[in-house]
């Protein structure tokens, strides 16, 4: 039996799951309402505060599908509730970030300055000019959109030089030396 997938998804006052047909489920929060088609093989049960997630036979597929269809309901109560963050940190001489509207734009030691909007259900804040925080209810969008801000610059080994999130250790390189 999958340790994930029997575990029961607790669900806070405040917060109303429901399961429709082909196991399309809503979930509805104080800070807004995701929605997604797990598989349809998955039997999800709601039971007073709590949703079950159950599989019907011991295949290679139902058992793998198992703990990853109760983790992404999890994901979802989590994220109506408190939401996600990323924090980005932006390491250099001259590289800031700056924002706009809906605009984040990053100079980065390019020849021009990289503009990104944010997607939508999703939003950017910046602390000083070197710390940026992707903030949404969505787990899936919040890391995508902090993993295609990275990409512009990722760190590289030599200096840190680039954009990288807070949690990151970057493996530093040593040099070259010069001739004796």
């Amino acid at each position: 039996m999958s340790r994930i997938g029997k575990m029961p998804i607790a669900v806070p006052a405040g917060v109303t799951v429901e399961i429709a047909e082909n196991n399309k489920v809503t979930v509805k929060g104080p800070k807004g309402t995701l929605e997604r088609v797990l598989p349809a093989e998955m039997v999800i049960t709601k039971e007073g505060s709590e949703v079950f997630v159950s599989r019907p036979n011991d295949l290679k597929k139902m058992r793998s599908l198992h703990g990853l269809t109760r983790t992404l309901i999890n994901n979802m109560v989590i994220g109506v509730t408190d939401g996600y963050q990323k924090i980005l940190e932006i390491n250099g001489v001259g590289y800031r970030a700056a924002k706009a509207g809906k605009d984040l734009t990053l100079t980065l030691g390019y020849s021009h300055p990289v503009v990104m909007v944010d997607p939508e259900g999703v939003t950017t804040e910046l602390e000083g000019q070197n710390k940026i925080f992707v903030k949404g209810i969505d787990k899936e969008k919040v890391g995508q959109y902090a993993a295609e801000i990275r990409a512009k610059r990722a760190p590289e080994p030599y200096k840190g030089k680039g954009i990288k999130y807070s949690d990151e250790v970057i493996r530093r390189k040593v040099g070259k030396t010069g001739k004796k």
